[in-house]
């Protein structure tokens, strides 16, 4: 099967280098750095692919595999990996599965994949807030974390009618569909802690304002990131305020999580869960805290009049959204906004309709 052409590039993207031309086909692997492969899986979204990281390894002096992410649950994505583990693996065991995070792209296999190679003591790596968010996540029953909590949050912040009834259903059972199971125990990994894969130390880091816990791993020896969603060439990566904590400031904290890559080389290969992989680490810290300080500029702005997050969304998302994005949306502007205010820059106030608005100060 030929390789896949790699979609035009933006205008921020050229000042990044990429050091492949092409990506994986579906079910298939390309070799990236020693002992490093490429998988590329589907996803049923706009964003409509994820990379995985295969790195060969041994453990507990057996040769083996460890996985990096899992993709989404759904019959598509494991009969790509099936494909994979027939014809990639050269009859070696799956023993580790590491999470960067627990967004269902990236633990919806964990536990099938785990199951699978059972008999080979596969077993989960994740940080203990990742782990646990996948377990009430895929519940879809506790309290502040039901469908009901999350259509009343978006409500309060302006949603209302088709697109209201919309997201209410999309949520119903959209994160159990696309992670059917978790693993039931796992090993923890935190910040700080090296991780042995492949003979070689993987540096763990922790981010925060897109995930609760977000691992990234990075090898000095081969100069190597796998960055998870942290650090995308391509999009930004989605910073949201959510019903379970509605006041945060996500925003702030991601900035400050991103400050840290540029102790980074500045020729560090990154292997991104969406997009090209890059050289150009640096720039790309730059490009994306230019780009929230942008938002944050337009959204004050927007905020000479009283504005809730479903207001603020044209300003910020310039093209047409369909549900699943919208709630994304929300939860950015939100994020974006709680930022402002804590700046003391706006100031939120509940109408009597029930609906946050802010206005600048």
């Amino acid at each position: 099967m030929a390789a896949v052409p790699i979609k035009k590039e933006r205008p921020e993207e050229a000042l990044l280098s990429y050091p492949f031309a092409e990506v994986p086909p579906l079910g298939t692997t390309m070799k990236v750095a020693e002992g490093i492969f490429w998988a590329r899986m589907p996803l049923p979204f706009a964003l409509d692919h994820i990379n995985l990281w295969l790195i060969a390894d041994t453990i507990d002096g057996q040769a083996c595999w460890t996985l990096v992410d899992s993709g989404v649950g759904l019959e598509p994505t494991r009969n790509a990996w099936e494909s994979i583990f027939a014809n990639h693996l050269n009859d070696l065991p799956v023993k580790r599965v590491i999470i960067t995070h627990a967004h269902p792209d990236h633990v919806g296999n964990a536990a099938w994949i785990c199951e699978r190679y059972a008999a080979a003591g596969c077993a989960l790596t994740a940080t203990v807030g990742e782990y646990f968010w996948a377990h009430i996540m895929s519940n879809g029953r506790i309290s502040g974390f039901d469908n009901d909590t999350q259509t009343e949050h978006f409500r309060r912040h302006g949603l209302s009618g088709e697109m209201l009834d919309a997201i209410s259903q999309n949520r119903k059972s959209y994160y159990a569909t696309l992670v059917p199971a978790v693993p039931v125990s796992f090993l923890r990994m935190a910040a700080g802690d090296t991780l042995s894969i492949g003979g070689r130390e993987w540096q763990v880091s922790v981010g925060y304002g897109h995930s609760n816990e977000h691992a990234s791993l990075y090898c000095p020896s081969l100069k190597v990131l796998i960055s998870g969603d942290m650090l995308l060439p391509r999009i930004s990566t989605n910073i949201g305020v959510w019903p379970n904590e509605p006041e945060s400031s996500p925003v702030r904290q991601f900035l400050a999580a991103l400050a840290a890559y540029k102790v980074l080389p500045e020729d560090v290969l990154v292997l991104p869960s969406h997009g090209r992989l890059f050289r150009g680490a640096h720039e790309r810290v730059r490009q994306l805290t230019a780009h929230h300080h942008e938002r944050l500029a337009e959204t004050l702005e927007a905020c000479a009049t009283p504005q809730s997050a479903a207001d603020i969304i044209p300003v910020m998302f310039k093209r047409e959204l369909d549900a699943h994005q919208t709630v994304f949306a929300v939860g950015e502007t939100l994020a974006h906004l709680h930022y402002l205010r804590d700046d003391g820059k706006v100031a939120a106030a509940t109408g009597a309709d029930g609906i946050v608005r802010f206005t600048r100060a």
